[in-house]
């Protein structure tokens, strides 16, 4: 009888393999009843109010004076809460500007992609509840952001927000920031492709019921607040002799914003405002040409229907068969009614321009220093 071999004898001399426990069914906990409001499953609860913190602020900030002009936009990542929806965090998605439109959406895609899982590995925020977008002089009303704002409210829980960034603004040292979502009469047009007049009418669309405006805030930890409420409190000076006008100092000077005019965009805001009431004009006047096409085509349909019943109707009254009748819209093509909604925006860009509060503000100027 041959000896048993090393292997054999090592696995003998092992325990015998103890079968695995069966895991123990996993258990979960009702929401309590103080936090069933609070913890909107069903997306029931409506937003009030968007709370950022001030990491995106400077993110956004910071991302806005590096990009170039007004291509700065990016994901913002949150929590909807009890109708507040919390940006704790945010990132910049590239901008390809000589790529073509298909290749750029591929790689912005994939980018994103990757962003998400790497801040999902570091136990970071990675939901999404909006995207955010530069712009100047207050011109922000393009199809673009429709059809972003659009495709994130048909996917996102809470529909998601846009947050608009006025760059001019805050080069004038005020940082602009405004919060805004689709209201739900252009949603359902959106959802129908439904921008004829007869679609806005029913709708009882505007420019000014595209968007709906959301209170926005920012939030700051207990430290920052306390280190800048410490700035702007004024303090005595410690020198006997100072002059009274700087006994009493603040580490912060006072802001003189306010007072003033503004007028150093006011000439390229008014050009941008000329600018979209041309194109404004040229929209209603393609839109106004293809009416009349439409309403020729419709007519030659009607005259041609109208004759053959005349002409059936006369044979009949001759003891004759009536010609059968043939499909109107296979003779005539009659092209769709034409879409409204770039003229809505041309409209809403050229009056929602902040051209009007420097202007009051020049002749406010004027008629009180009574030149």
């Amino acid at each position: 009888m041959a000896a048993p071999s090393m292997a054999a004898a090592l696995a003998a001399s092992l325990p015998a393999p103890q079968a695995a426990p069966t895991p123990a069914a996993p258990t979960y906990e009702a929401i309590p009843a103080s936090m069933s409001k609070a913890i909107d499953i069903e997306a029931e609860i409506p937003l009030t109010c968007v709370q950022l913190d001030g990491i995106v602020i400077t993110k956004i900030l910071k991302h806005s004076r590096e990009a170039f002009s007004t291509t700065a936009h990016g994901l913002l990542l949150g929590l909807d809460l009890d109708g507040i929806l919390e940006v704790s965090n945010s990132f910049a998605l590239p901008n390809h500007t000589n790529d073509d439109d298909e290749k750029a959406t591929k790689s912005i895609a994939r980018y994103q992609q990757s962003m998400l899982r790497s801040l999902k590995e570091v136990q970071g925020d990675d939901n999404v509840v909006g995207f955010y977008q530069a712009t100047s002089l207050g011109a922000f009303f393009n199809q673009t952001l429709i059809d972003t704002q659009a495709i994130h409210q048909d996917r996102l829980r809470h529909g998601g927000v846009v947050i608009v960034h006025d760059i001019s603004q805050t080069a004038r040292g005020n940082a602009s920031f405004r919060a805004f979502k689709l209201t739900p009469a252009f949603m359902d047009a959106y959802r129908r492709a439904n921008f004829s007049t007869a679609g806005l009418i029913s709708h009882r669309l505007t420019f000014a019921s595209i968007l709906e405006e959301i209170p926005l805030r920012v939030r700051t930890n207990a430290l920052l607040s306390s280190y800048l409420n410490t700035l702007a409190t004024p303090s005595t000076s410690t020198f006997s002799g100072s002059h009274p006008g700087v006994a009493t100092t603040s580490a912060l000077p006072p802001s003189y914003s306010v007072l003033d005019i503004g007028n150093m965009g006011l000439t390229k805001n008014l050009e941008q405002v000329a600018e979209a009431i041309d194109n404004y004009r040229t929209e209603e006047g393609n839109v106004a040409y293809l009416s009349r096409q439409i309403a020729r085509e419709k007519l030659r349909a009607e005259t041609y229907v109208a004759k053959r019943k005349e002409e059936n109707a006369r044979r009949v009254a001759q003891g004759l068969n009536a010609l059968p009748e043939e499909d109107v819209s296979r003779l005539f093509r009659i092209p769709p009614e034409p879409s409204r909604l770039e003229s809505m925006l041309l409209l809403g860009q050229s009056l929602e321009s902040s051209a009007g509060t420097g202007l009051v503000k020049m002749y406010a100027a004027k008629a009180s220093s009574g030149v």
